[in-house]
C-alpha cells in the first residue's frame, strides 16, 4: 500500500487510504500530533466526514475522513491553495508514507 496524490479538489490531495476507516484516521492524527507536534484546530465532525485543520511548516492543511473516500490530507483552502501549500502536502505525504507503511505500527488505543 502507498499514498496516492490526486488533484480532483483543485489542489494536491494526499490520499492515505481510499478505503480507510476511523481507525486509520486516528492513527494518522496520532502520528501528526506526536511525531510532528501538530495541534489540531477547527475540528468538524459530521455524520459521514471529519475535517481537522492544522498547521504544518506555516501551511494550513486539513486531515480529512469520509466514509466514501477514506483518509486524506489537503490544503485547507482547496481551490485557492497556493503552489507552496500543495508542495507542503507532498512533503508531508512522503514522510507519512514512511511512517505508515514501513513499520510504524504503534497502537493508538
Amino acid at each position: 500500500m502507498s499514498l496516492t496524490l490526486r488533484t480532483t479538489l483543485g489542489c494536491t490531495e494526499a490520499v492515505i487510504a481510499d478505503d480507510g476507516g476511523l481507525k486509520e484516521f486516528y492513527r494518522v492524527a496520532n502520528i501528526l500530533s506526536q511525531d510532528f507536534d501538530i495541534n489540531f484546530s477547527n475540528k468538524e465532525d459530521d455524520f459521514d466526514t471529519i475535517d481537522w485543520e492544522f498547521r504544518f511548516k506555516s501551511h494550513n492543511l486539513t486531515l480529512h475522513y469520509s466514509i466514501y473516500n477514506g483518509v486524506s490530507i489537503f490544503p485547507t483552502k482547496t481551490r485557492d491553495a497556493l503552489s507552496k501549500d500543495n508542495k507542503a502536502v507532498v512533503e508531508l505525504a512522503g514522510v507519512l508514507e514512511t511512517k505508515l507503511f514501513n513499520g510504524d505500527h504503534r497502537n493508538i488505543a
